[in-house]
Order: C-alpha cells, then structure tokens, then sequence
C-alpha cells in the first residue's frame, strides 16, 4: 500500500466521480472508493492512518484516490506538498453557473424546505449583486482558490480537466489525464459509449465486471 501519487481535488458537482470511475478501467490506477477527505476533515488520523485506507499496488501501478472539497480547503496545499511535493493534482472544472445550481439541486434533494435558488445568489436582485459567500457560489471562484495552490505546486503539476468535454468527449479528456499521469492510453473510444437516456457517457465494461457500467441514479440529474 502506497501514499497516493495523484489526487482528484476538485470540484464538487464537477464530475469528479465520472473521472475516477473512467480512471479505474486502466490497469496501471489504482484508487480508493469512497473519499478519505485527509487532508480536510482527518488530517490528524495521521498519514499510516491514510496509507491503510490505501488499495495494495504493484510496481508501475499509480494510488489515486478523489476528494473535491480539498481544492476549497485552506491548509490541504501545503498538507498534501508536506506529504509529497511531486503530487500531481487533478481539477476537474465546469462552468460555475450550472455547477452552482447541479450544488443547489443536490442540496435541495437533501433538504426540500431551502430558499430558492435566486434568493441564495443575489445579494441584491435590482443591481445583480452576487453574494460570494454561499458555497455553492464560492466553489466556483476557482481562481481564488488556484492562488492557493499555485503557493506550493507548480502550474505544471496541476491539470484541470473539462467536464464539458468529460461528456462530450470522454476518450479525449482521458487521453489527456493518461498523459499527465504519465500512464500509457489505453482508454480509448472503444471503451464508451453514450446514454441517451442519461445524456452521459458510460462505460462499455467497468473494472473487474463484463457488465456496462453507468453512474448512480443521482449523477447526471437533470436541472
């Protein structure tokens, strides 16, 4: 069991899952299912504590693992550059207007009872006045949290993925993450194909089943 050598940091309601699960089809990733959340909420679980959580890897084989709420964390720059500083990050980004409302429905699904949507974003409807502090608006002011990151990595260890381009053109935006992550491509067209149900695209077989492979009722909502 190794310490992750790249982590998915952001966004929420970016398609974050979408990536890891696409990730997971090559045989050289490794990831953890469920998100650790380290280096936000269990940081002083300690970093034996993390490596447990760990999948076991085989020389040649990348740890991954995918946690969105890092990239608006404060201390998790420097926490993940103290554990190693040739961690390479993965920002999955979408436009902030549908992800703050993709946030918005997926709160609203939780909680019925939340003001509307509008009432949330304007901190003035006559002036348009936007009030950054909600999360949901928050989230999406990516270059102020990139400032943060860009304190302890260099640009070059980051790699922002579309999540546009994640459905419109899966096999294009992992060929580009395969080469980032200095992987061979292997995930390629043939391993997709789209639902049109869904408007996402899916896999024809995920890891270690014969099945196709489509994400969980709650992704891909429509707004």
């Amino acid at each position: 069991k190794r310490l992750p050598q790249a982590i998915i940091i952001g966004v929420k309601k970016g398609g974050t899952r979408a990536l890891l699960e696409f990730l997971r089809v090559h045989p050289d990733v490794r990831a953890v299912g469920a998100e650790p959340h380290f280096f936000d909420r269990n940081y002083e679980r300690g970093l034996a504590w993390y490596r447990d959580l760990m999948p076991r890897t085989l020389e040649g084989q990348i740890t991954m693992e995918k946690t969105p709420s890092y990239f608006v964390t404060k201390e998790a720059p420097a926490r993940i550059s103290s554990m190693s500083k040739g961690t390479k990050l993965i920002v999955v980004v979408r436009d902030p207007v549908t992800r703050a409302i993709s946030d918005y429905t997926q709160t609203l699904s939780k909680k019925p009872d939340i003001p509307t949507f509008e009432s949330l974003t304007f901190k003035n409807r006559t002036t348009g006045l936007i009030d950054t502090s909600w999360s949901a608006i928050q989230i999406g002011i990516y270059a102020k949290h990139l400032e943060n990151w860009l304190l302890h990595f260099p640009i070059g260890q980051i790699l922002f993925v579309s999540s546009e381009r994640l459905i419109s053109d899966p096999a294009g935006e992992l060929g580009r993450v395969q080469d980032f992550l200095g992987l061979k491509r292997i995930i390629t067209d043939k391993h997709f194909y789209f639902n049109k149900t869904k408007g996402f695209p899916c896999l024809k077989k995920a890891e270690g089943s014969s099945k196709p492979h489509c994400l969980g009722k709650t992704k891909g909502r429509t707004h």
